[in-house]
């Protein structure tokens, strides 16, 4: 009997379900994603009894020689895969990561400028539920009522009116890839700083198959999980001359010791990203999303912007006169794991939705290609043509469940062309 079984057999079998669940089900959620065995035995390792207040030569602790060890091993891995002058990799999350930023060159009151969170924006550029929105005046750019594109001339409009000390490029529900240059040169007309957030697509930024912001942004942050695959943590990348003050604003500005676990498995997972094997993983999630959405269309879905460049796909259900909460609630019983969201010009609140969101890195790691994006379409399609008919939610989900068995996430993996 493991320890955990013994001790706590509650948890323990609360984890049994969840990896049972993951096993079992269609994880579609496009900000998940399944670590390999090495990261999680790092996530899992002794480091997480070491505490390390401070930077690698630099800890206000004894007995930090071998942690300090995985903190070099993760900056240096990570200014390599992005060719950046400066890492810190100790933020516990991409919001975390994002505050540093704002506190090292904003004071409150000033003016952030980022995409509209009902155009595709995340909370943490300024949304007024947000310790960003309550703290920092912020104004929106959005998308194109017709190409559901980030529209540059109301960025520039917008840029000119309110003359914001910090742009935000990035986003959480964008299903296309961002050019970070036009970004920069509205920046440079009033003078302004640039953040990126890649916290989606930092995987694909990874393997060069999306524009990376790095040339042309102050600052540049992420998640280490999504499509990067690494453990749940955040990353912030800068220019050498910002790198001293965001360090001081990571510690001690906002947090004490940092989880010394996640940044080895961090260090892990950005070496797996420097192997040809990673960009050949991310040009799949690229193919899967690709004939995911194209086999959605076929089915009679309309699609935000009309497909997509990266791993997402935003799914507008108006035309179905079916909610996002309803769609979320029906393919959940059939087994298909994804999200609720808002689509641009969403008459709906955020509770309920006009649209759902679906990934294709969970499903990429577990090894599923072009031809299974077809089987999973029509899943989706036989689930909402018919979202009351809980006999065929029951069936599907057994399909489902046996469809998930020839992909496993945990048990030995089957061999495969």
């Amino acid at each position: 009997m493991s320890a955990l079984k013994l001790t706590d057999p509650e948890i323990a079998e609360a984890i049994r379900l969840e990896k049972e669940r993951e096993e079992l089900k269609l994880g579609l959620i496009a900000s998940e994603n399944f670590v390999s065995e090495a990261v999680r035995e790092a996530a899992g390792s002794v480091m997480t009894n070491k505490y390390a207040e401070g930077y690698p030569g630099k800890r206000y602790y004894g007995g930090c020689e071998y942690v300090d060890i995985a903190e070099e091993l993760a900056i240096s891995r990570a200014k390599e895969l992005f060719r950046v002058d400066a890492v810190n990799v100790q933020p516990h999350s991409g919001c975390q990561a994002n505050m540093a930023v704002y506190f090292s060159v904003l004071n409150p009151g000033d003016t952030i400028l980022a995409m509209d969170l009902k155009h595709g924006g995340h909370i943490s550029h300024g949304s007024p539920v947000s310790f960003s929105g309550k703290l920092y005046r912020t104004v929106n750019y959005g998308v194109t009522r017709d190409t559901h594109r980030i529209d540059f001339n109301q960025v520039r409009d917008m840029t000119k009116k309110h003359r914001p000390k910090l742009i935000i490029a990035g986003a959480s529900s964008y299903p296309r890839a961002i050019d970070f240059r036009p970004f920069r040169e509205i920046a440079d007309e009033v003078g302004a700083m640039l953040m990126a957030d890649i916290a989606h697509p930092v995987g694909l930024v990874a393997a060069g198959l999306h524009p990376s912001p790095v040339p042309w942004a102050e600052f540049v942050t992420a998640t280490t999980h999504k499509t990067m695959r690494g453990p749940r943590g955040g990353i912030i990348m800068c220019k050498e001359e910002f790198a001293p003050s965001i360090n001081n604003h990571i510690f001690p500005g906002m947090q004490g010791g940092p989880l010394m676990h996640i940044i080895a498995a961090k260090a892990v997972a950005f070496k797996e990203a420097l192997t040809p094997e990673f960009t050949q993983y991310q040009k799949q999630v690229i193919d899967n999303a690709q004939a995911l959405a194209q086999e959605i269309a076929n089915h009679g879905f309309d699609l935000v912007s009309g497909g997509t460049d990266n791993h997402l796909i935003l799914i507008d259900l108006t035309n179905r006169k079916i909610t996002g909460k309803d769609a979320l609630d029906a393919l959940g019983m059939a087994g298909i794991v994804l999200n609720k969201n808002i689509v641009p010009f969403d008459p709906r609140p955020p509770a309920i939705t006009s649209g759902i969101r679906i990934g294709t890195p969970a499903v990429t790691t577990r090894g599923m290609k072009e031809e299974q994006m077809k089987i999973i379409a029509g899943f989706i399609n036989q689930v909402l043509h018919d979202i009351n008919n809980i006999g065929k939610m029951n069936r599907i989900k057994n399909e489902v469940r046996e469809f998930c068995q020839e992909f496993p996430v945990y048990l030995e993996r089957l061999v495969r062309e």
